[in-house]
């Protein structure tokens, strides 16, 4: 008689055993997930300047697929940068210098405009020629991109 009370008991599961189960089934699932949204989102090279396409990045982009208008320093960055690839980093950083003495506003910008013209710079060139192109344009921030590409 034993034996039928304990196989009773077992088709009769409490619905505390039956939540706990699918917890465990679920609940790796998720972590694993999140773990792995979370990876994608940090920012491994450890460039400011460059992001990782996130929800509010797409949504920013309208019903046709038009993005958003760019900031002015966003687009005076991309165009330095095709300068300097076009030129050399001493034009680019002149132009730099020309564009915040015309806008005051982008003055606040301009420290990491010149560091990603210096990581920039030591792609193309390397560390040393990189390095003979540094002049004070917004406190040596050029400067110390190279260092930073090169260290």
């Amino acid at each position: 008689m034993k034996h039928s009370t304990t196989s009773q008991m077992r088709r009769g599961q409490s619905p505390a055993r039956r939540i706990g189960r699918s917890l465990a089934l679920v609940l790796p699932v998720v972590l694993v997930l999140s773990g792995t949204l979370a990876v994608t989102r940090v920012n491994w090279s450890g460039d400011p300047e460059s992001s990782v396409l996130t929800a509010a990045d797409v949504s920013a982009s309208g019903p046709h697929g038009r993005t958003a208008p760019r900031a002015p320093h966003e687009v005076l960055r991309d165009q330095l940068l095709t300068e300097l690839q076009e030129t050399d980093p001493g034009t680019a950083l002149t132009h730099l210098q020309q564009a915040v003495d015309e806008r005051p506003s982008l003055a606040r910008h301009c420290t990491s405009i010149a560091r990603a013209l210096g990581r920039a710079a030591v792609r193309i060139y390397g560390p040393t020629r990189a390095q003979s192109y540094s002049r004070p344009v917004c406190d040596t921030s050029f400067a110390s991109g190279v260092l930073a590409a090169h260290g």
